[in-house]
């Protein structure tokens, strides 16, 4: 095997191993965000057990969540900060829940808004390890696995909170993020994640104004469809509360499935299509909705309408945010603001479905206002696809409406030069760009300067098309391997 090919193999395990645990450590610290702090069925039930009703401080930890998103995009600004905050968030979180194996009392509101707040930035800043672990080729992956995961652990927590017992539900979630917290522990360090250090991308500009408009605009679109996230909690929830056996473990199937659905869909499968299904899908479960009387058959249609939904929508625009991170060099702000904007229309749902929802109410206001919503996704859904279009030009939710006939298909064309082979000291500095050595590292290690190593860097770069090794990476992965001499 040449030295060229080693390094592809040997970038491309490490690669698959920092995938895997950035999906470990998301999915462990965010099933216990969708558990306990965020409209949690694990804090519905030890509230329950003490006798206290916890909407009382509910909205405000959804109101502590998004400041938690907008402070982190703010302070963090690099990979070493980051990655301490989450240790901190989440050794923070675990102390937190232990406060609700106590009697009610003020330190319960002050331990959740807390620990809301720390877990919306830690989730900010886990956007760093998003783009820094993960090949921009694969973020829609690792996205959908990492909700698909989350969702599934939640199911668990819930089930055993509910169905078991509330403490032990609770301990469940504590050893969860103590799962998390020695995940994290394995993150890698900034060193190892820097994926080029050449000029031009040390110099990565911020978001335009131009792209800004693109995320503001998408950032409006979350805000509008996530309103049913807020409805489903204050009134769908609610009005199926007698069919706890089955709420407590069906009420995210429909979400999973769609997630693993649209995670496996071929490339060449126009899912735009799908956006515009799902925004039907919405309309229809709350139609269903207005069928009298609250059956299981009648939750089953009504769920599985609308969080399938929800799935599609949700991996759509968390994908569309992890390909906007290579707009700008803090993934932090990006996946703060983008998240803080779903967080935003859950809560606007919910003070909404709050206000409108009486006890004689057969669900006529909620129906009308989940049209409304629906209108405006139908109308903003277009003109949306042609601003992310312009901005990213491939990603696999915005093909093109008329889809390109099998034989004008042309595949992937592999841009390395055969005609100007890598030398043996190139090949030595592949070798170590690829396993995310920096510049002074390579230097130290092949006895040269860093300015050497810099322009064998760029020979490198030249003879295969690209201009950093952001996108040699990217090139190595998504690309086939070159044919080999002898063929």
């Amino acid at each position: 095997m040449t030295p060229f090919m080693k390094s592809v193999r040997i970038h491309s395990d490490t690669a698959s191993r920092e995938r895997r645990l950035t999906v470990i450590v998301f999915s462990l610290f965010f099933s216990w965000m969708l558990s306990v702090s965020f409209e949690g069925q694990v804090l519905y039930a030890i509230s329950g057990y003490y006798g206290v009703p916890a909407e009382s401080f509910v909205l405000r930890a959804i109101a502590a969540h998004f400041a938690g998103l907008i402070a982190c995009g703010i302070f963090v600004r690099n990979m070493r900060t980051a990655k301490a905050l989450i240790l901190f968030s989440i050794a923070f979180c675990a102390v937190a829940t232990g406060v609700f194996f106590f009697q009610p009392s003020f330190l319960w509101t002050v331990a959740l808004l807390l620990a809301s707040f720390l877990v919306g930035s830690c989730v900010a800043a886990w956007g760093f390890y998003f783009k820094g672990c993960t090949p921009k080729t694969e973020r829609i992956k690792t996205m959908a696995d990492g909700l698909i995961f989350s969702n599934l652990l939640m199911i668990l927590l819930n089930m055993t909170a509910i169905h078991i017992s509330p403490q032990i539900g609770l301990s469940l979630s504590v050893l969860v993020l103590v799962a998390a917290f020695l995940f994290s522990l394995r993150l890698p360090k900034e060193e190892a994640l820097k994926l080029s250090t050449s000029p031009s991308a040390s110099r990565q500009a911020p978001v335009s104004a131009g792209k800004f408009g693109v995320l503001a605009f998408l950032c409006l679109f979350i805000v509008i469809i996530t309103i049913n996230s807020g409805l489903m909690y204050q009134v769908v929830n609610p009005a199926f509360a007698h069919l706890k056996w089955l709420t407590s473990w069906y009420w995210a199937i429909p979400y999973i499935a769609a997630l693993f659905l649209m995670r496996n869909l071929s490339g060449k499968f126009n899912r735009s299509y799908i956006l515009y299904m799902a925004i039907a899908w919405i309309g229809f479960s709350f139609i269903a909705f207005l069928v009298p009387g609250r059956s299981w058959t009648n939750y089953l249609v009504v769920n599985t309408l609308l969080m399938g939904a929800c799935g599609v929508y949700d991996l759509f625009w968390w994908s569309i945010l992890g390909d906007m991170l290579d707009h700008d060099k803090n993934p932090a702000k990006i996946i703060g603001i983008g998240l803080a904007a779903n967080v935003f229309g859950v809560l606007l749902g919910e003070l909404i479905g709050a206000a409108i929802n009486t006890p004689n109410d057969s669900g006529h206001n909620q129906t009308l206002l989940a049209f409304g919503v629906v209108c405006a996704t139908f109308i903003m859904l277009p003109p949306l696809h042609k601003r992310l279009t312009g901005l990213l030009k491939s990603h696999v939710y915005l093909p093109s409406p008329i889809e390109i006939p099998a034989q004008e298909y042309t595949p992937p064309v592999w841009k390395w030069d055969l005609s100007a082979p890598l030398s043996s000291r190139e090949s030595e500095v592949m070798s170590l760009l690829m396993s995310g050595k920096s510049y002074k590292v390579i230097a130290s290690e092949l006895y040269i300067s860093e300015n050497t190593v810099g322009t064998h860097a760029r020979n490198i770069y030249a003879k295969a098309g690209v201009t950093n090794r952001a996108e040699l990476m990217n090139l190595l992965i998504s690309a086939p391997p070159p044919p080999s001499e002898s063929a």
